[in-house]
């Protein structure tokens, strides 16, 4: 089936199934039933349909009601036939190429967004393919060289929008100091920046130091005091329309979005700069819960993810929540529906 250009005045929103020997398929099917996904939209699912529809039939005969019968969806149905099917290589490789494809039928369709399942690296290792998750092929892919890996979470208390930028993201800790350097964080503050003038006029963004109490003056670490301090005025200087703090203390930097999450009449700030994945992603896991969401900015469509991995232990138990799949979702709707943020690729 060619999926280009049909029915074009409608957005789309391309959904790639992920690992199929995880939570994915349940996760997407529970989230398309949701009242919170608006009725309007028209998905176009990759993966297996066989998959899909024995996913369905199984958590059916669990019990779950809530559930997208597929039959009454639109799949790319993209059987990848493997000697080893049934095994993580099969379905690291199957992951693989589901991803791949739906790139390739975003970037056909101006009017749409891209939504990805939760993938496995070591399958997609043992299949072949050496990326360190779906961020990096999706930079290859479009030709990108600057990124950003960005968790966002809507407060379902306050409304508040809390955006968390990773400034390094699928690298081992020991590589991070090495990784990290004034050209880099000029960077990702300039992803940052443009991602947030979208929504915010002048955006308040946060720096979170590398070093514990952000080195103590050189006490504790030098990268603060040697270069970061630096690197953050000269940036400071050149964007006097954005307030911009740090480096920050790492342990308490996040404070105010914890305030911020729960109570209107706070401080707000529009993000935070971490510098590196697990800085960034512990604290905003345990703000946000299942309302966290990945985006990659600088692409030129929207993308964007539930923030939780393939859950292997609980696949197929009927069990999984689909809260992150339906953000999502709800993220790549509004991105796309903000004037300033509308899609044009």
């Amino acid at each position: 089936m060619n999926y280009k250009n049909n029915n074009n005045n409608k957005f789309k929103i391309i959904l790639s199934v992920g690992d199929e020997s995880g939570v994915g398929p349940e996760i997407i099917l529970k989230a398309l039933c949701s009242p919170e996904i608006p009725e309007d939209i028209e998905f176009i699912l990759v993966g297996s349909k066989k998959n899909l529809l024995s996913t369905y039939v199984h958590l059916r005969e669990l019990g779950l009601e809530n559930l997208a019968n597929p039959n009454n969806f639109q799949i790319y149905d993209l059987e990848i036939f493997s000697n080893e099917n049934g095994s993580k290589t099969s379905y690291g490789n199957s992951s693989f190429y589901y991803l791949t494809k739906a790139i390739e039928i975003v970037k056909q369709n101006p009017n749409s967004a891209l939504v990805t399942g939760p993938i496995c690296k070591k399958s997609w290792s043992l299949a072949g393919h050496y990326f360190s998750g779906q961020t990096e092929v999706l930079a290859k892919s479009c030709g990108v060289k600057n990124v950003g890996m960005l968790f966002t979470a809507k407060s379902p208390i306050t409304g508040w929008r809390f955006n968390t930028l990773l400034a390094t993201t699928h690298i081992a800790l020991c590589e991070v100091p090495n990784r990290l350097n004034t050209k880099l964080i000029h960077a990702k503050l300039d992803l940052f920046k443009e991602f947030c003038t979208r929504y915010t006029k002048n955006p308040t963004l946060k720096v979170a130091g590398l070093n514990p109490h952000a080195g103590e003056e050189g006490i504790l670490g030098n990268e603060e005091k040697h270069w970061l301090n630096d690197a953050l005025i000269s940036w400071r200087n050149k964007n006097k329309d954005i307030k911009l703090s740090g480096p920050l203390s790492p342990d308490s930097c996040w404070n105010s979005a914890a305030k911020a999450w729960r109570h209107k009449d706070t401080e707000k700030h529009d993000g935070i700069l971490a510098m590196y994945h697990d800085q960034g992603l512990i604290p905003m896991k345990v703000i946000a819960l299942n309302y966290s969401v990945n985006i990659t900015i600088g692409l030129p469509f929207i993308r964007t993810s539930p923030d939780h991995g393939t859950g292997f232990d609980i696949a197929g138990k009927g069990i999984a929540q689909s809260q992150s799949m339906v953000e999502a979702i709800k993220a790549a709707i509004e991105m796309t529906n903000n004037s300033r943020l509308l899609n044009t690729h």
